[in-house]
């Protein structure tokens, strides 16, 4: 039976990934479910799953989780800080799956203590790549991308011989704007940005698809994450979202990964690695789906891609300003204090004019998100909706 702790249990990778565990309940012991505050999402999953310990970041909703735990076996604690005692648990295979920067320190808790972790965010690896990379070397730990595009490429990728890949190719389902003009995309709500048209995700996510950000960001990821230079990983708009990414290799093969556009598909190829294990999915209609599309996204409409690519090509702590600056723009926008074009641009200004050091610690690495956070606050104030 494998030991499995979900840092960020009630959001909708987590409770994707309740999901596949309660179906198999034989295979799977749940050590830790974290959440921020959502008490009775928490709460309930602990007692169907019979957690051994449910953990609230929010100390002050401590109290409320132990009474709904009363007379169950669960144990129960609150802060940041035993949010990553319970990743450093040691189970056998950890999700990471905790929204922001927040995650970083129980990501690397988790790593540190070695077994297999799932990183779903994206901040461990876009904002301190190479010290979750070394941290993942020292204690032995395998990471594994829950994200369907890495997933999709690690499916594919042979780590035996890289020097066989030729390109990897990311797939991005362009998001809702993808047929919009600049013109059309200033006067877009967050109530029509967040209205994806193949996923079913949280509003920021949703957010970063229709800027193409979230694109920007997992080229950041597949370059930690795959032995392949920035140049040789491409991007390609493929509006179905059928083909989650693909492998190119130099005999002129490709090989993809398709699926439907659930996070359950990646989230099953992680948990049951290097197994497979059944899911509820329907198997894909090839002849239903009659044809796949593709296309060059447009780095005019998308700046975040350029940005991005900037960013990872720079290295030190570009990265981590980006996602920053990035996380304060969006926002500011859901609460419509900016415009949608203004989120790119507000990115751009910060990277431009805030040059640290590069980081040597995770700490180091937070205290440039921080300020670069306060930055990019402050320029949203100059913006006028």
């Amino acid at each position: 039976m494998r030991t499995v702790t979900i840092l960020g249990a009630t959001g909708s990778v987590g409770t994707s990934t309740l999901d596949l565990i309660e179906r198999e309940p034989d295979k799977f012991r749940v050590r830790a479910l974290t959440a921020n505050c959502d008490v009775v999402k928490l709460a309930a999953a602990a007692r169907r799953t019979n957690a051994e310990l449910a953990v609230v970041a929010d100390e002050s909703c401590v109290l409320a989780l132990r009474d709904a735990l009363a007379g169950t076996a669960t144990q129960v604690a609150g802060g940041a800080q035993a949010v990553c005692e319970a990743a450093a648990l040691g189970a056998d295979w950890t999700m990471g799956a905790i929204v922001g920067c927040a995650g970083m320190k129980p990501a690397m808790a988790a790593i540190e203590r070695g077994g297999t972790v799932v990183l779903a965010n994206k901040e461990p690896l876009v904002s301190a790549g190479e010290l979750i990379l070394a941290a993942a070397a020292r204690s032995g730990a395998t990471l594994l991308p829950a994200d369907s595009e890495h997933n999709a490429i690690y499916q594919c990728f042979d780590f035996a011989r890289p020097e066989r890949v030729r390109r990897i190719i990311l797939t991005a389902s362009g998001g809702p704007f993808r047929d919009k003009t600049r013109e059309e995309m200033a006067r877009m709500t967050p109530e029509q940005a967040v209205a994806h048209p193949n996923w079913s995700m949280g509003a920021k996510i949703s957010i970063d698809s229709a800027t193409m950000m979230n694109k920007g960001l997992e080229l950041i990821e597949a370059a930690r994450l795959f032995p392949v230079p920035e140049e040789r990983i491409e991007i390609v708009v493929h509006p179905q979202s059928v083909i989650h990414s693909a492998v190119d290799y130099i005999d002129g093969s490709m090989l993809a990964q398709l699926g439907p556009s659930d996070m359950r598909v990646p989230i099953a190829h992680c948990l049951a690695w290097p197994d497979r294990m059944a899911t509820p999915m329907a198997p894909l209609d090839l002849v239903a789906l009659g044809r796949l599309d593709f296309a060059a996204p447009d780095p005019v409409r998308f700046p975040a891609l350029r940005l991005a690519r900037e960013a990872l090509i720079a290295g030190g702590a570009r990265p981590a300003i980006l996602n920053a600056a990035n996380e304060i723009a969006v926002a500011a926008f859901l609460a419509r204090r900016i415009g949608f074009l203004e989120i790119a641009a507000i990115v751009e200004d910060i990277l431009e004019r805030y040059d640290p050091a590069p980081p040597d610690t995770l700490d180091a690495v937070l205290a440039i998100d921080a300020h670069a956070r306060v930055l990019a606050g402050e320029r949203v104030e100059d913006c006028v909706v």
